[in-house]
């Protein structure tokens, strides 16, 4: 099984990179940090943008694992950026066959904000294809969660 976890944390090693070993511990994974990559906003074209990079690395994975922490009640605007700019070049159904997990980490999330980050991967998810099998907030969960 290839795994790709896609990091939108602008700390490489922090808390959300921690809580996904956490929950993939034990597996071999790929590590994409968004900070790495040029990804310019929706609408925007530049020669330099990595954007193409980052979904061919998306395409060559069985598993995807998507984190961000979580600011403004929400996801972070990497992932959020990452997730405009899939609108248009993504076909509908495209990342079909793929698992997405998503590690949303937070210091005291409450329960609206987390219903909608939830809300909001479970749709990218059935839009692009992937098997969305749930969202990880803690080390508890990511415990209990199997991936598959």
């Amino acid at each position: 099984m290839n795994i790709l976890f896609v990091n939108a944390s602008p700390n490489k090693q922090g808390n959300t990179a921690e809580l996904t070993a956490e929950f993939l511990s034990g597996k071999e994974y790929e590590t994409l940090n968004l900070i790495d990559y040029k990804i310019y906003a929706y609408g925007q074209k530049y020669e330099d943008d990595q954007f193409d990079e980052v979904i061919a690395k998306i395409k060559k994975a069985d598993t995807v694992v998507m984190g961000s922490p979580l600011y403004w009640h929400n996801i972070c605007g990497l992932m959020r950026n990452f997730l405009d700019r899939c609108y248009g070049p993504i076909r509908q159904g495209e990342f079909s066959g793929k698992n997405l997990y998503f590690v949303m980490q937070g210091a005291a999330p409450e329960k609206w904000q987390l219903e909608a980050c939830e809300f909001t991967m479970s749709r990218f998810s059935g839009l692009y294809g992937f098997n969305y099998k749930g969202m990880i907030t803690d080390k508890n969960e990511a415990k209990k969660m199997k991936i598959e």
